[in-house]
């Protein structure tokens, strides 16, 4: 089980600011077995982890910061439904948002929909390319799945379950299903049909899984060389709002 992560000051005072936040977050649902679950993670090396091993946020804390991301989109996508007017008649879009998606339920989804990462993430030095062509060595991340190996989604439902956590069954299919159906075995007729419905019925997969593919495709990414392309072809206005 891989926790011994090397963290510098600077990350360690954020991972602090982040763990508070997260806790806060979580104790206010009230919901059963919160207090075990954040004593397994913390005891897991859950808020020094990276998001990844080489993609988005693959620095200590960026795990803790990629849920917090997904909330952070997931509230901002039921807020637009909840507040927002049809572009052609000028009503609300979803005043009864809040029965298919409660507060709480998005807290628990998104803040724990990724806590199958804990303990994964062994620190390796590995070789990088440096754009003057000079390979040097970095510190990196190789991936250890030996301790809990049930997969991804359902592994982060086991895990919770294991250590207390009462769920209702949307946060469970939100949290199984959040990889949508890149979590799907190959030719697996059984597994597809479990996700489509699960689709079908729970309104909290689909926030997570919209929020999740937003915070680690669009607020995660370093956009640098994209914004500069296009203002060289004089098309930075595409990027205003």
């Amino acid at each position: 089980m891989a926790t011994n992560i090397i963290i510098t000051p600077e990350q360690e005072a954020q991972v602090a600011q982040l763990k508070l936040w997260f806790e806060k977050s979580l104790r206010n649902t009230q919901r059963e077995g919160i207090d075990n679950v954040l004593w397994q993670l913390d005891e897991r090396g859950f808020y020094t982890a990276p998001a990844s091993a080489g993609h988005h946020l693959n620095e200590p804390g960026g795990l803790v910061l990629h849920s917090m991301h997904v909330f952070q989109m997931a509230k901002l996508l039921k807020a637009t439904l909840k507040g927002g007017s049809n572009m052609i008649t000028g009503e609300t879009l979803m005043p009864e948002i809040d029965t298919l998606l409660p507060d709480d339920s998005i807290v628990i989804a998104t803040l724990l929909h990724d806590v199958c990462k804990t303990a994964i993430y062994v620190q390796a030095t590995k070789r990088q390319k440096l754009p003057n062509g000079v390979w040097t060595d970095v510190l990196g991340y190789n991936l250890d799945y030996s301790w809990a190996p049930f997969g991804h989604g359902e592994k982060s439902v086991i895990m919770l379950q294991n250590w207390g956590l009462k769920m209702t069954e949307d946060e469970m299919l939100a949290i199984r299903w959040h990889m949508s159906a890149w979590d799907l075995p190959f030719q697996s007729a059984e597994e597809k049909s479990s996700l489509n419905a699960a689709k079908e019925n729970s309104a909290l997969l689909t926030l997570v899984q919209t929020a999740d593919g937003m915070a680690a495709g669009i607020m995660e990414n370093d956009w640098t060389a994209a914004i500069t392309r296009l203002k060289n072809k004089g098309e930075a206005d595409r990027f205003t709002l």
